[in-house]
């Protein structure tokens, strides 16, 4: 067995925990799977648009509680913290990014895009947060960080109306 074999983590998407730490299976994507992950968010962000505010939050901080038992249970299963597969943090991070922002081609872009350089690039205090956090609110928390700045941007530019 080569040292490849031996570490590719046994993910089981008939467990519940695995499917959403997973994305529904978008974190299997050989590449870029935080990517995937994150387009996998698009339709959970479509019907958080058509909510109140008050309960779209609700939505996102229960995306995030979530997130944080499913992704910790996940890493715990596989052996492995923060296996790259593992992207429910990014669709949580991408709902928090879109919240109270309008459902418009212009701002779904411009958050997917925020939120992935603040996701890979992890400026202070993200990177700090992923570094030295751990289980699964470490493996949430930077993505909620790089949601949560994407999403000051966003509302700044809706305060302006950017794009109306």
């Amino acid at each position: 067995m080569t040292s490849t074999e031996q570490q590719k983590p046994q993910f089981d998407l008939k467990k519940w925990t695995h499917f959403l730490a997973l994305g529904f299976g978008s974190g299997l994507a050989p590449k870029a799977p935080g990517t995937f992950g994150t387009l996998a968010a698009l339709p959970l962000i479509y019907l958080q648009s058509l909510l109140i505010p008050q309960l779209a939050l609700i939505w996102v901080l229960f995306a995030f509680v979530l997130g944080c038992y499913v992704c910790g249970q996940t890493a715990k299963d596989i052996g492995e913290h923060d296996h790259g597969a593992i992207v429910w943090d990014e669709v949580a991070g991408y709902s928090l990014a879109m919240w109270c922002i309008p459902f418009q081609w212009q701002y779904i872009l411009l958050g997917f895009l925020l939120f992935r350089f603040f996701d890979i690039v992890k400026p202070w205090p993200i990177r700090v947060l992923d570094k030295k956090v751990h289980g699964g609110f470490g493996i949430m928390i930077d993505d909620m960080l790089a949601g949560f700045f994407s999403w000051l941007i966003l509302f700044v530019l809706v305060q302006w109306q950017a794009f109306s």
